[in-house]
């Protein structure tokens, strides 16, 4: 067995939005970069667990809401942000072009994860990952992230479905990424084992939540009304709530 791992929550879950939207400044300059894992929204290739009760082409334009309004909100914070993209770079580099970008790499996300890790921090600064389905992640929470990063060596914050919204290292740590069981409800607790073995100081913000099917998406919307993500579902999926309704 490995040392015991360095654990420490920073803070109680998050409950609401507004805890962190609020009035709560981004410190100017945070150094280190932000990296997104995204992918090129087609029909049948995203958002697959909305299918049903949304159609492909349904569920992959929800997912272009939430990508760009993750990308847009990210970009203004003051760090560096990368995305990292799986599918066509076309649609990348017209729809952000002001945005470094960068193919993900690996056979499995585990070795694509450190990759672009060790992208982010080839200047030698800290750096996250974030996926591209959290639309109304607090700011902020990023933020504490990457300051975190100045002493810990491996921070994360949890999602509801047990694994996390985001995850980065001070320094490249590709072994903290290798032999978790991805896409399961095992992915932090992993990560934490992975970490005690590496005897890493590993650190967790409050959590959040990513939208993977119907439950999660009306989560949104009772957590974050006012995001764009919740205004195309209020818009082009209204009809799907009408016929849970009365389903």
């Amino acid at each position: 067995m490995g040392p015991a791992v360095r654990y420490r929550s920073v803070d109680k879950a998050v409950e609401r939005v507004d805890k962190w939207a609020g009035d709560k400044k981004l410190p100017a300059g945070t150094p280190g970069g932000v990296g997104i894992f995204v992918k090129e929204p087609r029909p049948g290739a995203v958002k697959t667990r909305l299918s049903p009760p949304l159609t492909e082409a349904e569920a992959a334009a929800f997912y272009r809401a939430a990508l760009e309004e993750t990308v847009e909100r990210l970009a203004t914070g003051p760090w560096r942000t990368w995305l990292f993209y799986a599918g066509a770079e076309a649609f990348f580099a017209r729809r952000f072009p002001g945005l470094p970008r960068c193919p993900q790499r690996g056979n499995d996300l585990g070795t694509r994860m450190a990759g672009a890790l060790g992208t982010l921090q080839a200047e030698g600064q800290p750096a996250l990952l974030v996926g591209s389905d959290s639309p109304d992640l607090p700011l902020p929470l990023v933020a504490d992230a990457l300051r975190l990063l100045r002493t810990a060596d491996a921070v994360a914050a949890p999602a509801a479905d047990g694994g996390y919204v985001l995850v980065g290292t001070r320094k490249p740590a590709p072994q903290l990424f290798a032999g978790i069981p991805w896409s399961t409800p095992e992915v932090l607790a992993a990560s934490r084992r992975r970490a005690a073995q590496l005897g890493l100081d590993w650190r967790e913000l409050p959590g959040w939540e990513d939208v993977d099917d119907w439950d999660s998406l009306c989560r949104l919307l009772e957590r974050s009304p006012w995001c764009a993500t919740a205004g195309h579902v209020r818009r082009d999926l209204a009809h799907h709530f009408r016929n849970h309704a009365r389903g």
